[in-house]
């Protein structure tokens, strides 16, 4: 096995055009462990740890641009405003010292299913950033992002440079089954956001189908929902007939299997238990908001 060691992000993207099956390793939290258990054999290691660039975040006006190796301990330390589902991601990622190594980018270089970020990134509404030497730069909706199990959209050719997130506008929230409540893969995860300025919700579910998925028709039963009933300018409490079927139809999103971890049917149930959860955090943070914004009025 031979280690590549970059200096700049060009040097990087030279690299990998010229060896194009390299493996990039920059918190090594994921390939290390694969490489270890005698689960991967590359060829090639591809260090991108000197990469400064890649550590780096920057706040606009309507997203945030998240280098790929940014460590989950500063999403939670600097980013909670901003973006508060993927900082409650954060939280539930292993230990302190993976906490501390691990970034976005790998996560989304895995494309395990059961990611920590991923439900947190689907229901956000992100874009990943990619770029080779050859084509250049390009942004891949998260949504499009994972193409079957433990394979994304990435060219041979092509690096994980940034993820465009959307600022937060409204609450978000995560949820996580384990089998207990650290260093552990989950055995089901779901976020939800709510985004009042276009009057929609997104959800995010992890672990319970062979890619990261969106629950969209509990997300387009939900939308009209708020809508028909003007919750979003009321801000009055979501009927439990309207949370049960946004959690049945969270469900029904799943396409699990059993495993180790856990059975299809245990998944199937226990993110419609989270959905509802989620949906009555977020919707009581959000009532909080829309009265302290009509007493200011």
């Amino acid at each position: 096995m031979d280690f590549l060691r970059p200096a700049s992000w060009d040097e990087a993207l030279a690299a990998k055009a010229e060896h194009p099956t390299a493996v990039p390793i920059a918190g090594g939290t994921d390939v290390m462990v694969e490489i270890n258990f005698d689960h991967r054999r590359p060829e090639y290691l591809l260090d991108l740890n000197r990469i400064g660039d890649l550590y780096e975040w920057e706040v606009g006006e309507e997203t945030v641009r998240l280098g790929a190796s940014v460590p989950y301990t500063r999403i939670m330390e600097h980013l909670r405003a901003e973006l508060p589902g993927l900082a409650l991601a954060s939280h539930t990622v292993a230990s302190p010292q993976i906490r501390n190594r691990g970034g976005v980018g790998g996560n989304l270089g895995t494309a395990s299913p059961a990611g920590d970020a991923h439900p947190a990134l689907l229901a956000a509404g992100a874009e990943v950033e990619v770029e080779s030497a050859a084509r250049g730069t390009r942004l891949i909706p998260v949504d499009a992002f994972y193409t079957g199990v433990k394979r994304n959209a990435l060219q041979p050719d092509e690096l994980i440079r940034a993820v465009h997130i959307k600022k937060a506008d409204g609450p978000q929230q995560y949820s996580k089954v384990g089998t207990r409540n650290a260093m552990v893969i989950a055995v089901c995860a779901f976020g939800l956001a709510l985004h009042p300025g276009t009057r929609t919700v997104r959800t995010g579910i992890g672990s319970a189908a062979p890619t990261p998925v969106r629950a969209e028709a509990a997300e387009e039963f939900l939308n009209a929902a708020l809508e028909e009933g003007g919750f979003w300018d009321n801000g009055k409490i979501i009927p439990p007939s309207v949370a049960k079927q946004f959690a049945q139809l969270c469900s029904g999103a799943c396409n699990p299997i059993d495993d180790v971890r856990g059975t299809a049917s245990y998944r199937r149930h226990a993110v419609g238990v989270m959905a509802r959860r989620t949906l009555t955090w977020t919707w009581e943070s959000y009532r909080g908001n829309h009265r302290t914004t009509e007493g200011a009025a």
